[in-house]
C-alpha cells in the first residue's frame, strides 16, 4: 500500500497564498469584530470577480489566436473566441445571479422593498470598508497566483479556451456550500463558526483538489477521444 498521503503535499508560494487570503476573514470575524455576513458577501462576490478575470483570459486569448476548438456531442469545429466570451457571460452569469440571489435572499442584506436579484447587478453598493479590504486582498491573490502567471507563461497562446471557460465553475458548488449551510449557522447566530468551517473547506478544496488539474485532464482525454474517432473514420 503506498504510505504516502494527499496531505503530505509540499506547499508552494501559490498555496500559501491562498491560505493567507482564506485565513484574513476569518481572523477579522474572530478578532477584528467584522461581520460574518459580510464575509459571506465578500465571498458572493469573489465569485463575480473570477467571472471577469476569466472574461479577461479568454479575451487575451481570443486577442492572440482569433479561435479555438469547440467540443459538442463528440464532435469538434472551430469557432471565434468571441463565442466562448458570449457563452461563458451567459451561462455563468445566469448561474451566478441564481446563486447569488438566493444568497442574498438567505442572508437578509437586500435593501426593503427589493428584489434578491438586486444584490447581483449593484453589488458595489455593498462594499465598506472592510469589505473592500476582504475583497482587495482576494483581487491581489489571483492576480499573484492565476492572471499572472497566465501572462508571464504566455498561456493565452496554447491553453484551450474551453478549459479556461469552465476553471471558475467550481466556485458555484463551493457558493451552493455556502448558502445552504450558511444559512443555518446565521439563523443559530454561529456565523463566526461556519466562516472558520466554510475558510478550511475553501483552503482544502483549493490547494488539495485543484479543479485547473482535472479540467485539463479532460481536455486531453476529449481530444485523445477525438484523434482515436478520427484515425478509425
Amino acid at each position: 500500500m503506498p504510505s504516502t498521503s494527499l496531505f503530505q503535499k509540499k506547499l508552494s508560494r501559490n498555496d500559501w497564498i491562498i491560505i493567507l487570503a482564506n485565513l484574513l476573514p476569518v481572523y477579522g470575524v474572530w478578532f477584528m469584530g467584522w461581520s460574518a455576513v459580510e464575509v459571506f458577501i465578500v465571498y458572493a462576490m469573489e465569485t463575480l470577480i473570477l467571472g471577469i478575470l476569466t472574461v479577461f483570459k479568454l479575451l487575451m486569448a481570443t486577442l492572440a489566436r482569433g479561435t479555438d476548438t469547440w467540443y459538442n456531442k463528440g464532435k469538434q469545429s472551430k469557432v471565434s473566441g468571441l463565442f466562448f466570451i458570449v457563452f461563458f457571460v451567459m451561462h455563468y452569469g445566469i448561474f451566478t445571479l441564481v446563486q447569488t440571489s438566493i444568497f442574498a435572499g438567505v442572508s437578509g442584506i437586500t435593501p426593503s422593498g427589493k428584489s434578491p436579484e438586486y444584490f447581483f447587478f449593484h453589488f458595489w453598493e455593498f462594499i465598506n470598508q472592510d469589505i473592500g479590504i476582504m475583497l482587495l486582498i482576494f483581487v491581489l491573490s489571483y492576480l499573484l497566483r492565476d492572471l499572472l502567471p497566465f501572462l508571464i507563461r504566455k498561456e493565452y497562446l496554447h491553453a484551450p479556451m474551453l478549459m479556461l471557460m469552465f476553471q471558475p465553475y467550481g466556485r458555484i458548488i463551493i457558493q451552493q456550500f455556502t448558502v445552504i449551510l450558511g444559512s443555518m449557522f446565521l439563523t443559530f447566530k454561529l456565523g463566526a463558526v461556519f466562516v472558520l468551517v466554510f475558510a478550511l473547506v475553501k483552503i482544502v478544496t483549493e490547494v488539495y483538489f485543484p479543479l485547473n488539474n482535472l479540467y485539463a485532464r479532460a481536455m486531453e482525454s476529449a481530444e485523445k477521444d477525438q484523434d482515436s474517432n478520427s484515425s478509425h473514420s
